[in-house]
């Protein structure tokens, strides 16, 4: 037998009032170069803002590929992880979530007052020690290579659904 818990549907002025408290903050080297990829960013976080505060923070990204360049890059995020945040970062090693996992993990986080989390996404080249030091949990979008602009992408829409997930809102395709 499924048991389900019926709750009234959200309306407008419920979306107003949900959790704005908390922060995502996505740090990642340099700009999204592809423009089709920069326009999706940038619809995911518009709808992403609905339900929380959302900000990107691009470093300046370091061109070669030599390990003194991903320690430049690596000092740059870790500049740019406020203190008291949660880093997540992605990483091919890390926790592999599905969306309904992903929304627990985000309800869990909220219920436990995180204020803030700070969504890494390395170079290419990857990053340094002590960024992953930093890291307290590491998420992997997926066991496929994907480009780390589609990663960013990939990112901020898995939040986007997680969120709607949690709310008991269709998925706006």
């Amino acid at each position: 037998m499924v048991r389900r818990e019926t709750t009234r549907p959200l309306l407008t002025s419920d979306l107003r009032s949900l959790d704005r408290s908390m922060r995502l903050l996505f740090i990642w080297p340099g700009k999204t170069r592809d423009e089709r990829l920069r326009s999706l960013i940038a619809e995911y976080l518009k709808r992403l803002q609905r339900f929380v505060r959302c900000e990107v923070v691009e470093t300046r990204e370091v061109s070669g590929s030599d390990r003194s360049g991903v320690e430049k890059e690596s000092r740059r995020i870790l500049e740019a992880i406020p203190a008291g945040s949660l880093a997540v970062m992605l990483d091919v090693n890390g926790r592999e979530w599905s969306s309904t996992e992903l929304a627990a993990e985000l309800r869990r986080w909220e219920n436990d007052a995180v204020k803030e989390i700070a969504i890494v996404i390395g170079g290419q080249d990857g990053v340094s020690a002590a960024v992953a030091g930093r890291a307290q949990q590491r998420w992997c979008l997926t066991r496929l290579t994907l480009t780390h602009e589609m990663a960013r992408v990939v990112a901020v829409e898995q939040l986007y659904r997680a969120y709607t997930i949690n709310r008991g809102l269709p998925y706006k395709k």
